[in-house]
């Protein structure tokens, strides 16, 4: 028996978990048609099959059918759910992984313009910011069919098997009801007391608990301490938690702190890059302190030593390490193995979330596999035969790929320009704020040099080099240059500056400074950091009707809280058409997709983020000498089967072009790439 305090078991009830790691509930929204299908099952067994102790599936299941999904939930309203809830059930129950369910009824924080476009309904009359649908004020027939649509749901996940289910209320409806922030009603259920806020959701409790008999484990997550005037306090919060454990009917409860109704406010509850690991531990811990329920517990808690700690000090029961299973499914497996220090770390780019909250599903900024289970390996299987691959490109895509032909087995040998490996990452990390996306890069050093990958910096790399090595495979991942263009124009823009050339430090802004973004995507914003820290005016300008486009809500909030104290302003919707000198100042032509207007505007500096441009001349001069010509089989590439196309007889090797030596993309694309290429090789 181990000694870590993170691999002892834990009695819940009558279940005993086999460690106090969990995933908790979060929707990767891939379900289909509201069914936790194929890939649904696979995402969680995954992590299952590596040894965590308790998934919380769904994030949460909606039970009623005037609450529609609105990030692709699972639907739990209907016994059609039945098969699939025991198909995942008994695939983690294979593995020794308990597993139970999120269920919600979302009121407001939905769209009445999903599902059935039934009306949204809550206890008040005020839309959330977020989802923007201006709810029903309830009535006592909602109330009571709500209940019983949750005791049914309740029933649903018992018969498909399931160890027990989990009430989520912050944020949703019956959070809606308990926090005088959002309880306008009046009579039994208003909020003009203490009692009354807490009225339906206990009901709720009672009808489930009635429902699935005193042996089924029923838990609450909810907030105890909304962070903003007039919410739930902590002293409010603690006194819900000591009302829920006088019930007797729940087993458990799962502590959140703060709100989640807007982007700003949801940054707070799940903390994105930059901000403080663990913010609300404590508070759990005082929680846990003044009840003698179970607690569990999760915000960003991305490291395995921060969660022994919650453990060993008591803080908490369970310790939930979501997005750290999203980047890395085998952490409990490693830890068992003695190899902490292989664990792929977390760093909080919350692009999973940020795609999900987008209508996308959850991906990881540096594991490809995950959300992709049924055709990409977490575990890489070593090749029958060894090759020589050569890659050139030490940035996220040629480091991926790098890593998995070594795990294959094969010799590799790395060719990177720079001093030091990462590409663009590395331009990123020196960010402070993101300073923890250099995990990409350390890790897959790290992982390559334990496998014998030789490097070769400060190379530039020819032809002559890379066919010298006699290689079976080259990869060509020299990724992209800033692309100084306008829309639609040919040649580079006049008197403009790149956004890297602001984040490096190449240039210095002064005066009044455009951004002209024009790709909608992180360089731009953290140029107008570096440059608003300088003290220079500065306006960002997009052709585009928002903000920033692929930054998406979560990400783009601490950029906004940077961004808007230091007087930075704000245009959409303006297109820049061209540049001149004007003396000692450049003159901005500006116009719009929108209207004929074109305006002129004087800049001390213009800096254009616009993507990158291939680097592929390499590319293009290894084709003539490999065997595929640098073609893609797409087919085999989407079917994960490995490449075998022959154009050229006489070919020396296979040839390959990844990430932005192929088209700008982003980190994601390069890695996959990197994954889906070399995992057949």
């Amino acid at each position: 028996m181990s000694n870590d305090p993170l691999l002892q078991p834990f009695r819940l009830k009558h279940l005993t978990l086999r460690n106090r790691i969990m995933t908790t509930a979060h929707e990767p929204a891939y379900p289909e048609n509201g069914m936790p299908t194929d890939r649904y099952r696979a995402y969680h067994e995954a992590r299952a099959k590596a040894g965590v102790a308790l998934a919380m599936t769904a994030g949460s299941a909606c039970v009623s059918k005037d609450s529609p999904a609105a990030f692709n939930n699972v639907m739990v309203d209907d016994d059609a759910v039945v098969p699939w809830i025991a198909k995942l059930t008994e695939a983690c129950h294979a593995h020794g992984t308990a597993v139970m369910i999120q269920l919600t009824h979302m009121g407001r924080r939905t769209r009445w313009d999903q599902g059935d476009w039934l009306p949204s309904i809550s206890s008040t009359k005020h839309r959330e910011p977020a989802h923007r649908a201006f709810p029903k004020l309830m009535e006592d027939w909602d109330i009571a069919r709500v209940v019983a649509d949750f005791a049914d749901a309740a029933e649903r996940m018992q018969a498909g098997g399931m160890d027990g289910i989990e009430i989520e209320a912050y944020g949703h409806l019956l959070d809606q009801f308990w926090s005088p922030l959002t309880n306008e009603l009046t009579g039994p259920y208003g909020a003009d007391t203490f009692e009354n806020r807490m009225r339906f959701p206990l009901e709720v409790i009672a009808a489930i608990r009635a429902r699935v008999g005193p042996e089924f484990i029923v838990g609450v997550r909810y907030t105890a301490d909304e962070t903003s005037k007039g919410g739930i306090d902590p002293e409010t919060g603690l006194e819900m938690a000591r009302v829920l454990e006088a019930t007797g009917e729940v087993d458990f409860l799962n502590v959140i702190r703060g709100r989640v109704h807007s982007d700003p406010a949801l940054t707070e509850v799940i903390p994105v890059q930059g901000m403080r690991h663990a913010p609300h531990l404590d508070f759990a811990g005082s929680v846990k302190a003044a009840v003698g329920l179970p607690v569990f517990h999760a915000a960003r808690i991305p490291d395995v030593a921060t969660a022994r700690h919650a453990v060993s000090a008591g803080l908490l029961d369970m310790v939930g390490m979501t997005r750290a299973h999203i980047a890395d499914p085998l952490i409990v497996a490693k830890v068992m193995d003695g190899r902490e220090d292989e664990i792929r770390p977390c760093v909080g780019a919350t692009y999973c979330l940020d795609r999900i909250y987008q209508g996308g599903a959850a991906l990881c900024i540096h594991n490809a596999a995950t959300g992709r289970e049924l055709t990409m390996p977490h575990v890489i299987a070593p090749a029958p035969d060894r090759k020589r691959v050569v890659i050139v490109g030490a940035g996220p895509g040629g480091l991926e790929a790098a890593r998995v032909a070594a795990e294959r087995g094969h010799d590799v040998t790395v060719f990177e320009a720079q001093s030091q490996p990462g590409g663009q990452i590395r331009l990123t990390a020196r960010s402070p704020r993101r300073a923890e996306m250099i995990g990409i890069v350390d890790w897959r050093m790290a992982q390559c040099a334990a496998r014998d990958v030789a490097f070769r910096f400060d190379t530039w790399a020819e032809a002559d080099d890379v066919t010298t090595l006699d290689p079976d495979v080259v990869v060509v991942a020299t990724g992209g240059l800033p692309n100084l263009e306008l829309f639609e124009q040919r040649g580079e823009a006049a008197h403009v500056v790149s956004a890297w050339d602001v984040i490096a430090g190449d240039v210095v802004p002064a005066g009044r400074v455009l951004i002209y973004d024009e790709a909608g995507d992180h360089p731009g914003l953290m140029a107008a950091e570096v440059a608003a820290g300088t003290g220079a005016e500065v306006e960002v300008m997009t052709p585009d009707r928002n903000l920033s486009p692929e930054v998406m809500g979560m990400s783009l909030t601490p950029y906004l809280r940077t961004l808007l104290p230091l007087g930075v302003t704000f245009t959409v919707a303006r297109r820049l058409l061209s540049v001149a000198r004007a003396g000692n100042r450049l003159a901005a032509s500006i116009g719009s997709d929108y209207v004929a207007d074109v305006t002129t505007e004087e800049y001390d500096m213009i800096v254009v983020n616009y993507g990158t441009v291939p680097l592929d001349d390499l590319y293009h001069d290894l084709r003539p000498a490999s065997s595929n010509g640098g073609e893609i089989d797409h087919a085999a590439l989407l079917a994960g089967q490995p490449q075998a196309i022959q154009r050229n007889p006489g070919g020396r090797f296979q040839l390959f072009r990844i990430g932005d030596a192929v088209a700008s993309r982003n980190t994601h694309a390069a890695i996959y790439d990197g994954l889906r290429f070399m995992k057949d090789v």
